[in-house]
């Protein structure tokens, strides 16, 4: 028997099974980005999905790919929405993203900063921390570009082992 439970859990695997188009070793899932799958009183599935960031160019092909992929598991009627409240962030990329990411030689994002209630102190330090080499393990590691292939992401180089790496910035 076919509930709208089941439906539920079918439809939210289905989608949640999408890779990233950026990341493609990450699942929509992973990243955090997939927010909700609900099934409408009319049998629609609504997905929402919540971009990486304000614009990110990548949210069309997601939302396309959720449609295509749902259709092909028989729903006949699919909406993807997009949810910007509350804002992602990169707490959002689940252990098993973060572990796919370093598997894959891209140094995952450390926790977001989160502000503190009331005056903010300055604090002034010459540089960053460094961002451990997903390679080798070092924190011998230098930022050689603030930017990446896609805004998300910055160009770092380890200094032990040599091998320039890409790191997932914090949001």
């Amino acid at each position: 028997m076919v509930t709208v439970l089941t439906d539920v859990r079918r439809a939210r695997h289905i989608a949640a099974s999408v890779p990233d188009p950026e990341l493609p070793m990450l699942t929509l899932a992973d990243l955090g980005v997939l927010r909700e799958v609900e099934v409408a009183e009319d049998g629609t599935v609504v997905v929402s999905l919540t971009p990486t960031y304000s614009g990110c160019p990548a949210m069309a092909e997601m939302r396309a790919e959720v449609a295509v992929r749902l259709t092909a598991a028989g729903y006949e009627q699919v909406r993807v929405r997009t949810v910007l409240d509350p804002p992602w962030t990169t707490d959002w990329i689940t252990p098993s993203g973060r572990r796919t990411l370093a598997e894959h030689g891209i140094a995952p994002p450390r926790p977001a900063p989160r502000p503190a209630p009331g005056p903010v102190p300055l604090t002034l330090s010459p540089t960053r921390p460094a961002v451990p080499c997903p390679l080798c393990g070092s924190a011998e590691t230098e930022e050689t570009s603030r930017f990446g292939a896609t805004s998300c992401k910055a160009l770092w180089r380890c200094r032990t082992c040599r091998e320039p790496f890409e790191y997932v910035k914090e949001i």
